[in-house]
């Protein structure tokens, strides 16, 4: 699959260069098809990395069941993050598939990661909400790394089994 990948890009470039370089067309098709052709590039970049399993950028869903938690801690050289693997709860069933999400690392959220992390070795599935945080005052809001939400985890309830 990599190398049909590889191979399309490279006949859609070689098919674009002989188009902009040896054609009569008017310049502002020529630009047209540039433009078009940059903005296709990203798109794709984006579906393919979500296709290979990368983390998704997408908002982690309200509910959640915690499956596994891989801490990448910051250094030096990098920023660090946590990656959180979950399932999420629609109409209070887990979804079909779980899902990846990468989200900037903290300590607060490093630890509550760890100790979940550690109650599902022991057996003890854990129930996640994603709840939003009080509005932060004057331009603090726009610093990247504010992230305005709260990852809380708790212990999923027991079900219940009724009596005969």
């Amino acid at each position: 699959m990599t190398l049909s990948l590889v191979l399309s890009f490279t006949a859609l470039v070689l098919l674009v260069a002989m188009s902009l370089l040896w054609s009569r067309w008017p310049a502002w098709l020529k630009g047209l098809l540039l433009v078009s052709v940059t903005c296709f590039y990203f798109y794709a970049d984006d579906v393919v990395h979500r296709m290979w399993g990368w983390p998704s950028p997408d908002a982690m869903p309200e509910r959640f069941v915690l499956l596994a938690a891989v801490i990448d801690e910051p250094t030096s050289k990098r920023a660090g993050g946590l990656y959180v693997w979950v399932n999420a709860i629609e109409d209070g069933k887990p979804a079909a598939q779980p899902r990846a999400y990468r989200l900037p690392y903290s300590k607060d959220l490093h630890s509550l990661l760890n100790d979940g992390m550690k109650k599902v070795r022991e057996g003890v599935t854990q129930l996640g909400t994603v709840e939003p945080k009080a509005r932060k005052e004057g331009l603090a809001w726009l610093r990247p790394g504010n992230d305005e939400t709260a990852i809380k985890l708790r212990d999923m309830p027991v079900p219940q089994l009724p009596e005969k």
